[in-house]
């Protein structure tokens, strides 16, 4: 099977993998897309105390959805919403206002790698994926898609 390729504006994926709690799982997950010239660029880790979740942003999704499926890797997939930031600190609270005066949740959050530009940027899983992005790009926040990744 081909991979499928990115649309044009095309949202952020997120894959959550389980993984066994053990050492090096998550190093022989990052292996297997690596041989695949996929990066990481986005990660977030949920532990207990049998398996762990991991929240991976990849620059190629198709890519590693194929080799979830082939390799038998439980996942799923969500979308999210990616803003670049210039100055991390200050700009987290105007995108959390316009989020909540839109009444909108973010169900959660976290920091990608940063962008070739030195930009932070930040993941958000909302309730409304395209009400928020829509507020969000109103709002005059510079938004990533999926091919922003890509490198």
């Amino acid at each position: 099977m081909a991979a499928k390729t990115i649309e044009p504006g095309s949202p952020v994926k997120q894959f959550s993998v389980m993984l066994h709690n053990r050492a090096g799982a998550l190093a022989a997950l990052v292996k297997l897309l690596r041989n695949a010239a996929i990066e990481v660029v986005g990660l977030s880790m949920q532990d207990s105390r049998d398996a762990t979740v991991a929240r991976l942003v990849v620059t190629d999704p198709e890519t590693a959805e194929h080799i979830f499926m082939e390799k038998g890797i439980p996942y799923t997939t969500c979308d999210l919403v990616v803003l670049s930031l210039k100055e991390s600190g200050p700009e987290l609270l105007p995108i959390l206002d316009t989020l909540m005066v839109a009444e909108t949740n973010i169900d959660f959050a976290y920091a990608l790698m940063p962008s070739q530009q030195g930009h932070a940027l930040l993941a958000l899983h909302v309730e409304d994926y395209d009400f928020a992005t829509s507020i969000l790009g109103q709002s005059g926040f510079k938004l990533l898609k999926q091919e922003d990744l890509s490198r």
